[in-house]
């Protein structure tokens, strides 16, 4: 095991144990959260496997000084580049051993978890839905209490509970036409969440990276059917004023929208699990270079299951002249990109993405439209939810379409629509309105912040 800090020496305290699941979206969440516990003076435990803790601090540029991280060891797995190629999903199914391999964790944190029970007065487990069953044992301690972090927004938690019930009619409520799950998880997923679904008794409630202010009507309707289970909404986790760096420290991508005009930068970015296919790499470079808008695109191969594996990522090939003929109007960034600092950027106008959960929070809580596009998990719900009932979005790709190429003109209509046109204005005006309203629910007497304050109480008292 390796572990920084001491753990706790004497019986008064209330200790957080947060178990994130491995893969980035989810290990970043969980890592915000436990810096808003630690503010509210709770030692907090973050917990994973070595490579993944790793993997997690590594890329995580805020104060984790006073987060006791626990790198656990788990059995090797294997670690294989990503397949583009796969015809069924654009599930990144090349990351299932290192996910199976983290439930290999049960043991090391039944022994942590006892080892804090012995000397705080509470220890409060927060895990990853995904890793319930490493979690299991918490319910058998008696000062240990254990709650379920839901990765995904209320609105896609809804809907399917909703669509499980046969879609009851729900007062007040309007619930839109809703994708498929075709093509979203593959069957060797699904059943690894579906074992993970059989510890759901043992947990005390259910905490959600949202906040009522965002989708407040789809958590109250969650409340009247999740069976009585305390529902907490104590996002956004990730920090709303970013802070602007010393020219030293900064991503050179940030010195360049420094010279851009407002609002007049795509930021492309499609997360750490997507890969495309050589064809779509083409489409979007010429679909950019024609729109005649400014824009970064992070063009870097899906995460493998061990990002420190040693071999060589791929490097996608752009069209021939792309680089050349771009100079000036765009920027490719290759490596890992300082997402919350480009959202938060004045120049940034749009946001064109994949639609995870975790980047459509850090843009609507920067104002940033989205320009959608799905391409598994959660990802065909969100847009909705940000298209359709926030309206601080536009599709790129719809779930029908999905494994038809988009093409050049799509992407070009799309970028132009956005950073061009009255109803880019518009939609960016209303991304704007929500952000305020974000930021007031987290301000004193707001209702994220009455949320949070409500939760420590009840993890205190």
């Amino acid at each position: 095991m390796a572990s920084s800090g001491k753990i706790l020496p004497h019986q008064t305290q209330v200790v957080a144990v947060l178990i994130p699941f491995a893969a980035q979206g989810h290990l970043n969440q969980l890592l915000h959260l436990s810096r808003l516990i630690l503010s509210h003076n709770i030692a907090v435990h973050y917990v994973c496997t070595a490579t993944h803790i790793r993997q997690a601090t590594l890329r995580d540029k805020n104060s984790i000084s006073n987060i006791h991280f626990h790198g656990f060891e788990v059995p090797p797995f294997a670690s294989p580049p990503p397949n583009p190629n796969n015809e069924e999903t654009d599930f990144p199914s090349h990351l299932i051993p290192s996910f199976e391999a983290s439930s290999h964790l049960r043991e090391p944190v039944r022994n942590l978890l006892q080892s804090l029970s012995s000397q705080a007065k509470r220890v409060i487990v927060i895990h990853d839905a995904a890793m319930a069953s490493v979690a299991q044992d918490a319910t058998n301690m008696p000062n240990v209490e254990n709650y379920t972090f839901q990765i995904t927004c209320a609105f896609t938690t809804f809907v399917y509970l909703w669509d499980k019930m046969g879609r009851p009619s729900v007062e007040g409520l309007h619930v839109p036409e809703i994708p498929s799950m075709e093509g979203c998880f593959t069957p060797q997923f699904m059943d690894f969440i579906i074992a993970q679904r059989d510890f759901d008794k043992f947990s005390d409630g259910y905490i959600y990276n949202t906040s009522r202010a965002i989708e407040g009507a789809y958590i109250e309707s969650m409340e009247r059917i999740s069976g009585g289970k305390k529902i907490w909404a104590l996002g956004p986790f990730n920090p709303l004023a970013i802070e602007k760096k010393e020219s030293k420290g900064r991503h050179l991508c940030m010195e360049w929208l420094d010279k851009q005009d407002p609002n007049s930068v795509i930021y492309v970015s499609f997360g750490t699990t997507t890969s495309f296919k050589e064809d779509q790499i083409e489409q979007i470079a010429t679909g950019l270079e024609q729109s005649k808008q400014k824009f970064i695109w992070v063009l870097r191969d899906a995460d493998k299951g061990d990002i420190f594996d040693g071999n060589e990522t791929k490097r996608y090939e752009l069209p021939n002249g792309f680089e050349e003929r771009i100079k000036g109007i765009g920027l490719i960034v290759r490596d890992w990109a300082p997402q919350l600092e480009i959202l938060s950027h004045t120049s940034t106008g749009g946001f064109m993405s994949h639609c995870g959960w975790n980047s459509c929070l850090e843009s609507i809580t920067m104002g940033v439209p989205i320009a959608s596009w799905p391409m598994h998990s959660d990802q065909p719900r969100n847009t909705v939810l940000i298209t359709q009932v926030l309206k601080v979005g536009l599709v790129v790709k719809d779930w029908a379409q999905r494994n038809a190429l988009v093409t050049a003109s799509v992407v070009e209509k799309v970028v132009r629509r956005l950073i061009e046109t009255e109803e880019g204005d518009e939609i960016r005006q209303r991304a704007v309105r929500l952000k305020n309203a974000i930021h007031r629910s987290k301000d004193e007497g707001g209702v994220s912040h009455l949320e949070m304050e409500s939760f420590i109480a009840h993890i205190t008292n």
